[in-house]
């Protein structure tokens, strides 16, 4: 059980930063990102490897969107 609710708080964290995240990618800063924050969020889903660039995937785009303020 305490490595579900470790799992959970680790996945709460990631969504945290991933609008961060998300903001170095597209000013083309990814060198700046930690390798196991990139390999976390590529576990997720939320990121992903494309022609040798790092990329949000829709699910990451869509956490994103969420966190936005309404």
């Amino acid at each position: 059980m305490a490595h579900v609710l470790s799992s959970r708080a680790r996945a709460d964290a990631l969504r945290v930063e991933l609008p961060h995240v998300a903001d170095l990618l597209q000013h083309r800063r990814a060198g700046e990102i930690d390798e196991t924050l990139i390999d976390d969020m590529v576990s997720l889903f939320w990121l992903e490897w494309s022609g040798g660039s790092l990329q949000l995937t829709t699910v990451g785009t869509n956490i994103c969107r969420q966190q936005l303020p309404k």
